[in-house]
């Protein structure tokens, strides 16, 4: 089990290094990307991957929580930039996004699918807290309509995104995200 003790600079490298190559390779399509290929590509040895992750499957959470991480950590960002009904489109559009890069990984994401990680929960309540706060912001300025919440509206998000990925699929996500949208503000009392 990895230590909690903080990471000296050179290991914290080497464990940046392996997430990077890990991501790369599982959003490329390689989910069956083997360790010492992984290790390989993030340029240290096997015992190296190993001595901060116990298993290929820790490795893939990891990958996966870090994206979860980095997309949710986008609604403040989202909100100091733009009007609020605007920062809740463009974070839909990562939702959809993030859709995809999870679609690069689900081979990847089986792997953990049936052990008991929490990981997949806290995803959900990470991306439903966004939401949430993007909601709240919107209905506050008057541009989204109040009633919906963060977690019905990632419910309605999964469907869309859960589309089978054929050609031509996240167009039609983002069309329908677009439709999704535009009833978030019908009968706002200042919507544009």
């Amino acid at each position: 089990m990895p230590s909690s003790r903080p990471l000296r600079s050179d290991a914290r490298g080497n464990r940046e290094a392996l997430l990077a190559a890990a991501r790369e390779a599982f959003l490329t399509g390689d989910a069956d990307a083997h360790v010492k290929e992984i290790a390989r590509r993030a340029g240290v040895a096997i015992g190296t991957l190993y001595r901060h992750f116990d298993t290929r499957e820790a490795l893939v959470e990891e990958v996966y929580r870090q994206e979860v991480d980095e997309l949710c950590a986008a609604p403040g960002e989202l909100l100091g930039r733009h009007a609020p009904d605007e920062a809740l489109r463009r974070f839909l559009l990562l939702l959809v996004e993030h859709a995809a890069v999870g679609k690069g990984m689900a081979v990847a994401l089986e792997s953990i699918m049936a052990t008991d990680s929490p990981v997949f929960d806290d995803a959900r309540t990470q991306m439903e807290q966004a939401l949430d706060q993007l909601l709240e912001a919107g209905t506050a300025a008057g541009t989204i309509r109040d009633g919906v919440s963060g977690r019905t509206l990632l419910r309605a998000l999964g469907g869309i995104c859960g589309m089978r990925p054929t050609e031509g699929w996240r167009d039609e996500a983002v069309h329908i995200t677009a439709i999704l949208f535009d009833g978030l503000r019908f009968g706002a009392p200042d919507a544009r």
